[in-house]
């Protein structure tokens, strides 16, 4: 074996003259996959974690948001059928404090709401069956004045406007109605109510049998956090629940009122139509507001159509300002940001029946996640460690 210099051995030999591994150093300093990422800035590399979870969460938003557009009718029967059981479930308690059986106060709480859903239907179809013709010829004229209004006032012509509004209906799936497709929505409608009405026995009378079979097969602090998890979304949908149809009936009553005094005609329908926007935030009762002063504006002219505005303005502005904070409680409430952007999801997923439960659902995830949150926090246990 020759040596190396002044009688040294080459760095990587024993005596022997075998090879070694390289030295502890050269390792550390290697260029393999970890060591380029250890390299990265910080910065870099909480972008590309971000990103790679922001990719994750919504490609499962896709994923659940096809499966529940292919289950349509499914998906909005179980969701109609869980805010009902929430809406009803303190009707189930009285009548379980009156010493009734399990299913006799489930089966009375549906017939209950039924009768409700009847009686009231029933009574509005009475009063306003010959008026709804009438609100769509008032309709027409106060969209023809305020088409009159913008051709005169902008640099706008007719034939500009009729392409614009052409191309809005195109935009949101206009077409001709098909009559197959309309007796199998007619069918499917029917199915879901069916479904719902029967799911909604079953939960009424064995849900929380159910959910202490589904807490039964967790282990260890799982079990403390499921639980506190799901008693706080059930709170918050019923909570929500009662509150919405509370201030939606508040709502049509006030823009009803004002309409009487102001002698617009369909008062009645106008308050129906006020009362079920008000079950889609913000755009509901905007969208509410603006059939209450066309119709004004057809009827009346433009006077009684800004003080319909007016009056439109200052009822919802009281219950946003007042009622809502006093009636929803605070765990309820989300940022207008947050409803907006849900309402939006619903809609473009599941249209109308997705404007309805998207907000509910958005604020139930959001408490069960923040009391997930909380617990794990309050165990030492960061939710997210960096």
């Amino acid at each position: 074996m020759v040596e190396d210099g002044a009688g040294q051995m080459p760095e990587g030999t024993t005596g022997d003259g075998n090879l070694t591994a390289q030295p502890e150093a050269a390792v550390r300093t290697g260029t393999g996959p970890r060591q380029a990422w250890s390299g990265l800035p910080w910065l870099v590399r909480s972008a590309v974690l971000w990103s790679a979870c922001l990719v994750v969460f919504v490609a499962g938003l896709y994923l659940v948001g096809k499966i529940a557009v292919l289950l349509a009718p499914l998906a909005i029967a179980l969701a109609v059928t869980i805010f009902l059981t929430a809406l009803l479930d303190p009707v189930l308690l009285l009548l379980r404090r009156l010493r009734l059986p399990a299913a006799l106060a489930a089966l009375l709480t549906v017939l209950l709401l039924l009768g409700v859903l009847v009686g009231v239907g029933a009574l509005v179809w009475n009063l306003t069956a010959s008026q709804f013709s009438e609100l769509g010829q008032e309709l027409d004229q106060g969209l023809q004045r305020s088409r009159d209004f913008v051709t005169s006032t902008l640099p706008v012509t007719d034939a500009q406007l009729d392409k614009l509004i052409q191309q809005t209906r195109e935009g949101l799936g206009g077409s001709t109605p098909d009559p197959v497709d309309g007796a199998r929505t007619a069918t499917e409608v029917a199915g879901s109510v069916l479904l719902s009405l029967v799911l909604l026995f079953f939960l009424l009378k064995d849900g929380r049998s159910m959910w202490q079979w589904v807490l039964r097969r967790m282990t260890g602090p799982n079990r403390d956090v499921a639980a506190e998890a799901g008693r706080v979304g059930w709170r918050t949908l019923g909570s929500y629940s009662r509150g919405t149809m509370l201030i939606a009936a508040i709502d049509a009553i006030g823009i009803g009122a004002a309409l009487v005094l102001l002698r617009v005609p369909l008062a009645l329908p106008l308050a129906m139509i006020t009362f079920l926007g008000g079950f889609v935030p913000i755009i509901g009762a905007t969208v509410a507001g603006a059939v209450a002063v066309l119709v004004a504006l057809a009827a009346k002219g433009p006077t009684v159509a800004l003080l319909t505005l007016a009056a439109v303005i200052v009822v919802q502005q009281v219950e946003g300002n007042l009622l809502e904070p006093l009636v929803m409680k605070r765990q309820v409430q989300l940022h207008p940001a947050v409803i907006l952007v849900a309402v939006t999801a619903g809609t473009l997923i599941a249209g109308i029946a997705g404007a309805f439960v998207s907000v509910p659902i958005t604020a139930v995830v959001y408490r069960v996640i923040d009391t997930v949150q909380r617990h794990r926090e309050a165990a030492g246990r960061p939710s997210a460690p960096v």
